[in-house]
């Protein structure tokens, strides 16, 4: 029996920081990974996913050019844009190789990992045991009970990215952010794209004004959308597919090439039997408390492994979490009050904190929104890129309670808002923050504005005029 300091269980994001943390504080950390370091974000989700982005967007922003008074004659080569993306994906896998981690002092062990007790695992007849164990197995695309699917050859994250030939026509099932991210990617590539889902709307867990501002921009740029409606069965034809879907109370065929299932995730973690470890696993993946406990003594787990907001991000933040409760004193509690997260589409759409539907369920009338639309912020006029705005989520006394802002860069703005959300700042500090100009940022200025401008009445317009008269 070999004994460590803490054993990891998956190499992904959660598990790749949670070793790395232990070792780096002097712990013997042993890491069990069965397939390859680097996990979903490396291999089928973020690296991949965002480089497959660029070049869609390279390829829009060259068809777009002439209204700069510049012309280009735009032609992709699929095989050199799946060429791209791997190269992206070769350049930063050493970042996450086993030879580096081996490097920090982590023991990489490849192999699948069970239970045979509490705190010890079995990986291919070797037996390890700590004091502390962390699991970090990650998520896997969910795959809906629908007729005919497992007959018919499908799509996910796991497999898009190894296409050789562009697809034709590409169906999506599903309009969360995977699913509208590529869709919006295939068709600037080339492809015809249709997105089928049973929600409203895309994207449900994101602000409803902003996401139907999204939705408009790729139905622009070409890609039909069934929503509201429910895959029935799937079946083959020809060298390509068929999707009958019903929609109030109508039955269509729509006919495609590729089938591309974006419906969702689940947690993997199938093959641990955690039950022989006593840890209990709940409708959205493994159970922890507020300190990323499971319900056995010694036993973390982080990652998307446990549901909730399954980031890249959101795993770093829950990793770093586990090796601080596992080895020291005190402990902390999760807290995603201001984790923010972001849509890659373009333009991109970035949310923290609370939407304004669930701060008017929560809050009721003592809600305010303030808005910007980048139509009126000078460096989105000069470069072009007008569509979305900032959208800011208050009570009546300026206290922030969320963020939004569909636009050029989003993601990279968002961390302002986040920051502020975080340490309790009201929208008077984003109002009084002082950015360069003429930059993208200064939407959020300019919108936490607004809130001061509708306070400037009354009693304190009174003053203010009874001052300028003196």
């Amino acid at each position: 029996m070999e004994r460590f300091d803490l054993i990891v269980v998956g190499g992904g994001s959660a598990g790749l920081v949670a070793a790395a943390g232990a070792a780096g504080i002097g712990a013997r950390p042993a890491l069990v990974e069965r397939g390859r370091l680097g996990g979903e974000c490396l291999w089928n989700g973020c690296v991949p996913s965002k480089a497959l982005i660029a070049a869609a967007k390279a390829a829009a922003r060259a068809r777009a050019a002439e209204r700069f008074g510049v012309r280009a004659d735009v032609q992709v080569n699929f095989g050199e844009v799946v060429r791209w993306v791997h190269d992206a994906r070769a350049a930063i896998a050493p970042h996450d190789s086993a030879e580096r981690f081996r490097g920090l002092g982590v023991e990489v062990i490849e192999g699948t990992a069970r239970f045979v007790a509490p705190r010890t695992l079995d990986i291919g007849g070797r037996h390890i045991t700590s004091k502390r164990v962390v699991i970090a197995t990650g998520s896997r695309p969910a795959i809906p009970k629908l007729d005919g699917l497992p007959s018919v050859p499908y799509l996910t994250n796991e497999t898009v990215f190894e296409l050789i030939e562009r697809p034709e026509h590409l169906l999506v099932l599903g309009a969360g952010p995977i699913g509208l991210e590529l869709a919006q990617a295939f068709i600037r590539l080339g492809s015809r794209v249709t997105i089928v889902a049973s929600s409203a709307g895309v994207l449900p867990r994101e602000d409803e004004e902003l996401a139907s501002l999204l939705a408009a921009r790729l139905e622009a740029e070409g890609v039909a959308m069934h929503l509201g409606t429910t895959a029935a069965n799937v079946r083959r034809s020809g060298a390509g597919l068929v999707l009958s879907a019903n929609s109030n109370g109508s039955t269509r065929d729509i006919a495609a090439t590729h089938l591309l299932v974006a419906v969702g995730r689940e947690s993997r973690t199938d093959t641990m039997d955690l039950g022989a470890g006593h840890v209990v696993i709940g409708a959205d993946g493994i159970d922890v408390d507020e300190m990323l406990r499971t319900s056995a003594e010694g036993v973390w787990a982080c990652g998307d492994c446990i549901g909730g907001p399954r980031f890249t991000h959101v795993a770093d933040y829950q990793a770093r979490l586990v090796i601080r409760n596992a080895f020291f004193p005190g402990g902390g509690k999760v807290d995603y009050r201001a984790v923010p997260w972001v849509t890659f589409t373009d333009p991109e759409l970035a949310h923290v904190g609370l939407t304004e539907h669930q701060a008017r369920e929560r809050h009721g009338k003592d809600v305010r929104v303030w808005r910007r639309r980048f139509a009126d912020v000078d460096r989105a006029v000069t470069d072009g890129e007008t569509h979305g705005m900032v959208k800011l989520i208050t009570r009546a006394n300026g206290a922030l309670l969320g963020g939004h802002i569909l636009g050029a860069g989003a993601g990279t703005m968002i961390g302002e808002v986040a920051l502020a959300l975080k340490h309790r700042l009201g929208v008077n500090a984003l109002a009084s923050l002082v950015h360069p100009y003429p930059t993208m940022p200064e939407a959020i200025r300019q919108a936490a504005e607004e809130f001061n401008k509708a306070r400037f009445t009354g009693i304190p317009r009174a003053v203010a005029r009874w001052l300028v008269r003196r």
